[in-house]
């Protein structure tokens, strides 16, 4: 099968090649997926789980990606829920290879139905910027209605999926970013935004939870505005950042079907919105992960029209 494969991890995103590539076999509760469409996380080729198994060891030459959607055509041994020829979509694991590919092994239970109205496409665009905003708001977060969410990166890949999210259950948002974003940001549901570059967070007031995807100076200065007993919720990895009487949880997303469900569900009922910036083929990938012009919204891999 074709895939890009990375060999190099001090190369990077200019280490990937388009190679052939043995197809994968489903093990015990996987399934083999083909690919219709993929994409990957913009530090994806720095993790350690890129590049070794769960054992530590050496695991190149490694595929790249972890969200898609495509059909079964593979059932493992003693794998139930899902049938050859469903349509699906989901998260694949990190210790394995990926989704940049034209066929997957996953197992099943990563992975959730795609309603036959919903475009490889959009299904693929939704996984990761999905789940992690419905994990970081609800599951970590703990959003209510009535509260103040702070969004950082609200016109972003995740940012705005975050934004729609907590618009929806209630909250009042405040999105954050470049002054670029703003109205981006607004359309995908922000009530108000702050420009980081010309504007102090600490101008915002109080707010019950951040939602932070930045880390850093703009983390530390976030933990400053959160009501006692609120929270930041942050996906830019370990951080001194702590609110006072309050909580910081860094986490990292799953794949959790009964999510996916719901999500994709509030797609089809015009509920939410994908963030799609750039569709190209696989034979097309590496030119487009390394190219130099910005892209507002995710790039989506179309493996297979």
């Amino acid at each position: 099968m074709k895939a890009i494969i990375v060999t190099d991890q001090a190369a990077g995103i200019a280490g990937m090649k388009l190679a052939e590539h043995p197809e994968p076999q489903a093990e015990i509760n996987d399934v083999v997926v083909q690919v219709y469409a993929s994409s990957i996380t913009g530090d994806e080729l720095t993790w350690p789980s890129t590049w070794v198994d769960r054992a530590g060891h050496d695991r190149v030459p490694s595929i790249p990606g972890h969200e898609m959607a495509g059909v079964v055509t593979a059932l493992g041994y003693g794998t139930t829920g899902l049938s050859i020829g469903q349509r699906v979509f989901g998260l694949t694991d990190w210790y394995r290879n990926g989704t940049l590919a034209e066929y997957v092994a996953v197992e099943a239970r990563n992975l959730a139905p795609l309603p036959a109205d919903v475009d490889f496409t959009v299904g693929s665009a939704l996984v990761m910027p999905g789940l992690t905003a419905w994990q970081g708001l609800f599951d970590h977060g703990r959003l209510r209605a009535g509260q103040t969410v702070l969004v950082h990166g609200a016109a972003g890949i995740v940012g705005s999926m975050a934004s729609q999210l907590a618009r929806a259950a209630g909250a009042y948002v405040i999105g954050t970013g470049r002054a670029g974003g703003r109205q981006a940001a607004l359309d995908f549901g922000a009530h108000e935004y702050i420009d980081l570059e010309k504007e102090k967070l600490q101008d915002v007031g109080g707010v019950d939870l951040v939602f932070d995807v930045f880390g850093g100076d703009i983390a530390i200065q976030s933990a400053g505005v959160i009501k006692p007993g609120g929270k930041m919720v942050t996906i830019a990895g370990p951080t001194d950042a702590r609110p006072v009487n309050g909580s910081t949880i860094d986490f990292v997303v799953e794949a959790i079907p009964s999510q996916l469900t719901e999500i994709v569900q509030r797609f089809r009922e015009g509920r939410l919105r994908t963030h799609i910036g750039n569709i190209s083929s696989l034979n097309d990938a590496v030119s487009t992960y390394n190219s130099t012009n910005r892209v507002n919204g995710k790039t989506i891999i179309s493996v297979r029209s």
